[in-house]
């Protein structure tokens, strides 16, 4: 009996029940009791149909970047230029102490956020309200930093789909928090997790895998489940099979000694040609004469295929449809793992189905997305590992310089998180602009090699001594905003601290960023300026969102320390000191009049 109580106060149940006593099951769980107005509220939840998905209602945000192109922008325009000065605390919500890197999802005035360590709640949107939680018994060998955090969730019909510590998919009633289905994909045990969440596209449920850095063998994979059961459709392995298109360009290395590819975050969705788009991270170990890509043995390819790729995948069936390769052969650990923008622009006189991303180097590339043609690229910042590109096919000559070798020590710019991380950009139709949020530094990078006689079993194997960028002015932040029908630069914001948040747009010409040192800011779209700002109780290190109920705009940012990219920028400035505790969400707003 004792332990059913103290595992219900570690779950968060608000009253114990002679049913949970007699279960021993305590950590799916709905408030016991709930006010009239609580059960109203859920009961009048409307369910989220695929139409729905595809033009979503500008009061919700119903996905990671808010719409299928991953534009991360809203056309909600009551908070704007003019007034965001005046913007000011709504209401708050402390979270689970922990690394902090989600997106809400808002449906109809009920916010949904995940806490570290699966501990999903919906909340009245407009005050803060508590309507249900549900917390998972995550194994206690799980809770180990990051490894608990969630980047997004995904919401259909009346489900809410979460991708959990323990390698599963769930879905839980948006009424009242009680699991509908629970699907196993793997074994966490094995060293897979999740670090992204799913994408809903028509009735499949698409979630990429991480972990496999950890020594998995054959690297990770993308899965397609049934959205109405979370039974696996099918599996695209992201790391190319021997005798399989691309099985050829891993160096000749045995299937068991490749890893890597890990798919980081969730993808973006062309429902007109019904085509998913997903990036892929480096190889492991992060060293090239480590893994066995280097040195080139005679007769056999390197490139390593699928990672540092764009993957244009049928989200049906998981058949690869075009893929593109941003950087073969990663050794410094800059991938392109990150948001596929969808965008149409004009290309010599042509406009064109356009697919743009950005990958750790900071180089903005235009794709074709029906075909994978390469369109053209833009440097942004600082970086010495690509010499020259070419402007016809996209294809990277590579500053030798910059690639570190067993016994010795070589500087690369950008260091290993990127001059852009996971925090996503975003565009906005009002100026053709992608917005950026950046960081300029380098590494002085040296290989560890495998001990003889021993196996590899996870990690960069390298030491990276992070510093400043050659004539550095101290400002290690940059928000930028760059023309994507021009390609030309629009505007640049220094910050000393590192950006550490995604980037938001509005309709209003607003573009939210946060940074390590927890000040969360507004600038103005066309300029740059900063309107607004406030400091937060910890690190912006999530997805900002916005999102109206009764006319009312909101605006909503969660906070936490503890991510690893935000561990590794805070080295740069020492001198930042932020708290241990302090998780939570913040929910903003203009005054009634």
């Amino acid at each position: 009996m004792k332990d059913i109580f103290s595992d219900a106060v570690r779950c968060g149940v608000q009253r114990v029940s002679l049913s949970m006593v007699a279960s021993g099951v305590v950590c799916s769980s709905v408030l016991a009791a709930q006010p009239a107005s609580v059960a109203a509220q859920l009961t009048s939840l409307s369910p989220v149909t695929t139409e729905m998905l595809l033009n979503p209602p500008a009061a919700d945000w119903l996905m990671w970047r808010r719409t299928y192109n991953a534009w991360g922008y809203s056309p909600l325009e009551q908070i704007s230029t003019k007034n965001v000065k005046n913007l000011q605390l709504a209401w708050s919500w402390a979270l689970t102490p922990g690394a902090t890197e989600i997106t809400p999802i808002v449906h109809d005035g009920v916010l949904f956020i995940y806490n570290n360590g699966d501990k999903v709640q919906a909340l009245n949107a407009t005050n803060g309200e508590l309507l249900w939680q549900y917390q998972r018994d995550t194994p206690a060998e799980q809770i180990n930093g990051n490894n608990l955090a969630k980047r997004n969730m995904a919401i259909l019909g009346d489900k809410l789909i979460v991708a959990t510590s323990d390698v599963h998919l769930i879905a839980l009633s948006v009424k009242t928090g009680k699991v509908a289905w629970d699907q196993k994909v793997e074994d966490y045990t094995k060293g897979w997790r999740y670090t992204g969440g799913p994408l809903v596209a028509g009735n499949v449920i698409i979630q990429g895998m991480t972990g496999c850095g950890n020594a998995v063998p054959g690297g990770c994979f993308v899965s397609g489940h049934d959205a109405s059961s979370g039974k696996e459709l099918w599996r695209f392995y992201t790391v190319a099979r021997p005798g399989e298109p691309g099985g050829d360009t891993w160096n000749g290395l045995p299937l068991e000694q490749r890893f890597g590819s890990s798919t980081w975050n969730s993808g973006s969705y062309d429902p007109e040609t019904n085509t998913l788009f997903l990036g892929t991270g480096q190889p492991y170990p992060h060293i090239a004469e480590i893994s066995g890509l280097l040195p080139l043995k005679p007769g056999q390819k390197n490139d390593a295929l699928y990672t540092d790729s764009t993957l244009a995948l049928d989200p049906q069936t998981g058949k690869l449809k075009w893929h593109f390769q941003h950087l073969p052969n990663d050794t410094w650990d800059v991938d392109y793992a990150y948001e596929r923008i969808l965008v149409d622009l004009p290309v010599d006189g042509k406009v064109r189905k356009a697919l743009v991303t950005v990958g750790k180097l900071g180089i903005i590339e235009a794709l074709d997305r029906v075909t994978g043609e390469w369109l053209w690229s833009k440097e942004t910042v600082y970086q010495n590992v690509v010499s020259a590109i070419d402007p016809k096919t996209g294809a990277k000559t590579i500053n030798q310089a910059s690639v570190p070798h067993i016994g010795m020590t070589a500087t690369n710019c950008p260091a290993d998180p990127g001059s852009r991380g996971w925090p996503a950009t975003a565009y906005s139709p009002r100026t053709h602009m992608l917005y950026l949020p950046l960081n300029e530094y380098c590494s002085d990078t040296t290989p560890v090699p495998i001990e003889p006689g021993k196996s590899y079993t996870g990690g960069s194997r390298a030491i990276f001594s992070r510093k400043q960028i050659p004539n550095s002015d101290g400002n290690i932040g940059r928000v930028d905003g760059v023309e994507l029908f021009t390609q030309k630069a629009g505007w640049s914001m220094r910050t000393r601290a590192p950006q550490t948040g995604a980037v938001l747009a509005t309709g209003g010409g607003l573009v939210f960023s946060g940074a390590l040192d927890r000040y969360f800011r507004a600038h103005d779209d066309k300029t740059g300026k900063v309107l607004w700002q406030t400091r937060t109780s910890n690190i912006i290190n999530s997805f900002p969102i916005t999102y109206s109920v009764d006319g009312k705009q909101y605006v909503a940012v969660s906070v936490g320390n503890g991510s690893s990219h935000a561990r590794s920028l805070a080295t740069l400035t020492p001198e930042i000191m932020n708290p241990d505790g302090g998780s939570a969400l913040f929910v903003y707003a203009l005054p009634d009049r």
